[in-house]
Formats: structure tokens, sequence, C-alpha cells
């Protein structure tokens, strides 16, 4: 387990080597390493359907009693999938997205990449809290600059430095949180801590530690107020946004939330700060994901949304909202993902995201229309596709929820963001595919499958 956290890392140093020997093949020696750290963990699949939680322990510093200890379960499994499977994805697409523009420095992009890859690894197979921590912050200085990758931009700059003050002020939040369930439970470990729950909920320092972990994961999942930083940070390259923003670092925060709710989500505390976060979150996004005109910055607030929809179903703490949670991250990888990569296209080929000068599409982009389409349906909660499952799942778990007179508006509320959520998945379809062909900067055209390609290994899922 150790190799393949650490595998990124390594090859990482190779980047550069390989660059300056095949610039133009550099991308699909670096797919190679998402690839294979995929297929490598599907090996735990049957295993781990099946119950088994394996653990990796490694001394570190045995003079110390200090080891490095991993976990491989059912959530952090999901998390390696995703992270690996869809990194695959986004390296492949980049290939050609970065294509006729060899002023980009494509080595450094590749490295951050591998970087961040890594790191995600790390979060989420980490038992000892503060590696946790390490590869918690390794991400932000990861998507730093991965965001930042087109330097010269004022905004890029901006919004790079914006997410990176945000989600490290809530991680360093996080980590006194961190120090105060070590001296609660005598030990920094995740599994140590989920047993000693009880423990937890009845120690005078449970209220300080329920705020510290829920700003590193709320600064992190870009929960309101804290989602200031992602609209922002869309000024990076396509590919980041769609793999970064929409299927992996903003979920490290859900992936806190979901590991540490069996020791912290028994108390009402709990269910009432989570569940109202993640409804409020859900419900904002939503309405300021319709008013955006700029195509990125839709797919922002619809992310946004998104999140506080999961956040919501983790707040409820019942064992269908944990379902419904974990199989929604599934879903909305898949479709947001697939969003993200179809306007990663739609400016590649007419130079412009704004909605207002776009439409008529579809016949210029058909392979590229289709995927969109099955996206939006299933961002919308259309039957037979999977974000309808998922929400009806979401549904049936907010009217389970029992409380005073506030939590039964919760069903009220889920109802509401997701009739905008259908809206805005609309607009993105119609208005840019559909309808009269309006102002071209280019005329666009799919010269091969390298960028539709992945975007439709997305939809199908």
């Amino acid at each position: 387990m150790l190799a393949a956290i650490l595998g990124p890392f390594l090859f990482a140093v190779v980047v550069p080597l390989l660059f300056r020997w095949r610039r133009n093949r550099v991308g699909w020696w670096v797919a190679a390493v998402p690839l294979a750290l995929f297929c490598w963990f599907t090996r735990y699949i049957p295993s781990v359907a099946h119950g088994a939680v394996l653990d990796f322990p490694y001394r570190w510093a045995p003079s110390l009693g200090l080891s490095l200890n991993f976990r491989l379960d059912g959530l952090s499994l999901l998390f390696a999938l995703l992270i690996t499977g869809i990194g695959f994805v986004i390296v492949v697409y980049s290939v050609r997205y970065f294509s006729g523009h060899p002023e980009d420095p494509l080595d450094n992009f590749y490295v951050f990449l591998l970087l961040f890859l890594g790191s995600m690894l790390g979060v989420v197979l980490s038992d000892n809290l503060i590696a946790l921590y390490v590869f918690w912050e390794l991400t932000s200085l990861a998507s730093y600059l991965l965001i930042g990758f087109w330097f010269h931009r004022d905004p890029s700059r901006y919004g790079a430095l914006k997410s990176m003050v945000i989600t490290v002020a809530g991680g360093l939040a996080m980590l006194a949180g961190f120090v105060l369930i070590y001296l609660v439970t005598g030990s920094f470990s995740l599994n140590e801590a989920i047993r000693q729950g009880e423990r937890l909920l009845s120690a005078p320092l449970y209220e300080a530690i329920l705020v510290l972990v829920l700003l590193g994961a709320f600064t992190k999942s870009a929960q309101f107020p804290f989602h200031i930083w992602l609209p922002n940070a869309m000024e990076a390259p396509t590919p980041v946004s769609a793999y970064l923003h929409s299927a992996t670092m903003v979920k490290a925060g859900i992936y806190l939330l979901a590991r540490l709710s069996p020791a912290l989500a028994a108390d009402p505390a709990w269910f009432y700060s989570v569940s109202l976060v993640g409804l409020i979150t859900l419900c904002y996004g939503a309405v300021m994901a319709i008013r955006q005109t700029d195509l990125k910055a839709l797919l922002a607030y619809s992310t946004i949304s998104q999140l506080g929809l999961v956040t919501s179903l983790l707040g409820f703490n019942t064992p269908l909202a944990a379902a419904a949670a974990a199989f929604h991250l599934l879903n909305h990888a898949a479709f947001k993902g697939t969003l993200f990569l179809g306007v990663g296209i739609v400016e590649h080929e007419t130079h412009t995201r704004e909605l207002p000068r776009l439409g008529g599409l579809a016949r210029e982009l058909p392979l590229t229309t289709t995927a969109m389409a099955l996206a939006a349906f299933a961002s919308a909660g259309l039957p037979p596709f999977g974000g309808f499952i998922s929400k009806e799942m979401f549904f049936a778990a907010s009217l389970a929820v029992a409380g005073p007179w506030p939590v039964r508006l919760y069903p009220f509320l889920a109802v509401f963001g997701s009739i905008f959520t259908l809206a805005y998945s609309f607009t993105v379809l119609f208005k840019v595919f559909f309808g009269p062909k309006k102002e071209k900067v280019s005329t666009p055209a799919e010269k091969s499958l390298v960028m539709p390609g992945p975007a439709l290994v997305l939809a199908a899922l």
C-alpha cells in the first residue's frame, strides 16, 4: 500500500526527464500511473465487498513509538477507485486539451497532477490522523499549483491564492481538532477514535472537537459560507476543474465527515450543524448556478450544490442516508466530470464559455452532445439514470428524519434545491447544443476521440 501512495510522487520526479525526451508522448506515460493503480485497487473489491478491512502497518519511528498505518475498507476503496479511475480519464483528456499550446509548461502540469493524486490517496488511506493532515495539506499545495497553472493570468493567481488561504486555514483548525481527539483517546489512530466514540461524545472537549473538525471539512468541500474559493478556482484549466473540483479534492471534506461520523455523529449537535449547512449549501448553490452565464461558473456553483446534498445526507446519520451519500458520490463524479469535460471541449473548439454566444452545436459536436445529454439527465435526476436513484434515496432520507418543526422543512428544502438542479442541467444542455446557432469564434469539430472519448466513458458510468 505504501508503494501505491508513493508511486505517483516517485513518477513525478521522472516526468521532467520524459518531457525532454518525448514531449508529445509524456501524457500517455503519465496516464499509465493512475491506470495501473486503478487496476491494482480493483483486486481488493471482492474481499472488501464481503466486509474485509485490510490494515497495512509500517514502522515509522520505532524509538518514538510511531508507525505509519494505512487502512482499506469500503469507504477508502470507493475513494481510491474514484481518484485513480477518473485520474486516468482526465490525463487522457488533457493530451488533446493542451495540444497546439507549446507555450504551456506541460511537465509542470503532470508533475502537479501526480503530486495531487498521491496526496489524495494518502488522505483516504491513512489511519493516522497526523499522516492524514500532512497529505491533506499536500492536496492544498498541489491544488494551488494546478489552479495557478496559467500563472501569467491575474485571475488564475488570485483563484489559486484564495483557495490556498481558505483550505489551509480550515486544515489548521482540523489539526487542532485532531490534537484534541488525541488528548481524549490517547491515540492518533482513526480506528481508535472510532472505537472510543462514546468517550469522545461524553468528553468536555466534544464541542470543540466537532467545531474544529467541521471547519476543516466545510472549507475543503466548499460548504456555505466557505464556498467562495471554488468559483474563482475555475480559472484553472478544464482538466483540473474536472478532476479536483468535481471528483476528488472537494470530496476530501466529505470523506472526513463520513470517516468520523461513527465517532462524532450520535450527538444532536452533529445532526443540526451538518444537515443544516448541507441543505443551505444545496439550495444556495443551485440558485446561484442558474444565474451564471459562464459555463464553468455555472458548473462551479452546481458542484457546491451537489456537495451540499451529500453533506446533508451525512448529517442525517441514518443507514439509508449513508448509502445514498456513497452512491451519490459515485454518480456526481461521473456526471459532473462529464459536464466539465464537455464544457472544456466546447471552449477548446469555440474559444468561449459564455452562454449568450453559444447554441446549435449538436450537429458539429455529436459525440460531445451525447455525453452531455446523458450527464445532464443524470444530474437532473431523470430515470433510469443513477442520479435518479440516489436523489430518490435523498428524498426518502430527508422524509425519515425526525425532530422539531424546523426539521420538518428538510424535505421541502431538498425538493427546492432539486428543482433548480434540473433547471441548470437543462440550461447547459439545450442552450449550448440545441436551438438557433449563434456567434462562433471558430467552426467547432470533433477531429478525434481523445477529447470526447473520456467524456463518453464517464457518461456511460
